[in-house]
């Protein structure tokens, strides 16, 4: 169980890490408005903004990469970011889109329930 769970854990952290580029990076550009479903106008008044929220994507993928590079010793790194990661997923499906619960919050519940599984 312990390496499907850091498996998941990888997997949600470069899920992040491409929250990251795109928000940061592509807001803007067609594949990033095409992701979050903008226009042009509404991407270029809302970039700033965005790329704020793609730094704190990225601070979750760098916990949760440093919660792995510690071995066992990390797990409550790992718990404490893939927490923060589930708490932002249902912020956002309570407030953006469903979609977010499934993209954001639910790899990382699965993570979660299978490092306690360990």
């Amino acid at each position: 169980m312990t390496i499907a769970a850091n498996i998941i854990v990888v997997l949600v952290a470069l899920l992040h890490i491409y929250f990251l580029v795109l928000e940061m990076f592509l807001w803007d550009k067609s594949v990033g408005r095409k992701a979050f479903g903008l226009t042009l106008e509404q991407a270029q008044s809302t970039k700033v903004l965005a790329a704020n929220q793609g730094l704190y994507n990225g601070f979750l993928a760098a916990g949760l990469i440093w919660g792995l590079s510690m071995g066992s010793a990390g797990m409550h790194i790992k718990v404490f970011f893939l927490c923060c990661v589930i708490i932002a997923g249902i912020y956002g499906a309570a407030t953006v889109s469903k979609k977010i619960f499934f993209v954001q919050a639910l790899p990382a519940a699965i993570g979660m329930a299978l490092m306690w599984l360990a």
